[in-house]
């Protein structure tokens, strides 16, 4: 047997199957869910600068700041929908 095919076979013996999850990685769902909660504490956060401005008690440089997070979190947020929306759209146009 050549040496090369002998190494062949250990190395290949070795890899990782392709449709294995990488412990290292995180799972989409919790890249989604990490995503999702990043959102809702950028808009609660927001929420309550705009509340405390409104009684005086806060600085209008961090609410005007707030509330640009708040709105690029917003837009990001209709553009990956937009673009899950075309995807689904596109799928369900593909001859079977």
């Amino acid at each position: 047997m050549d040496i090369r095919t002998l190494s062949a076979a250990q190395s290949y013996a070795s890899a990782r199957p392709a449709t294995q999850a990488d412990p290292a990685h995180d799972s989409a769902g919790q890249m989604l869910r990490g995503a999702a909660q990043d959102f809702a504490a950028t808009l609660a956060h927001g929420e309550q600068l705009s509340q405390a401005a409104m009684t005086g008690q806060a600085d209008p440089h961090a609410l005007v700041q707030a509330l640009a997070q708040t709105e690029l979190a917003v837009e990001t947020a209709i553009t990956v929908r937009n673009k899950v929306v075309e995807a689904y759209q596109e799928i369900l146009r593909m001859p079977v």
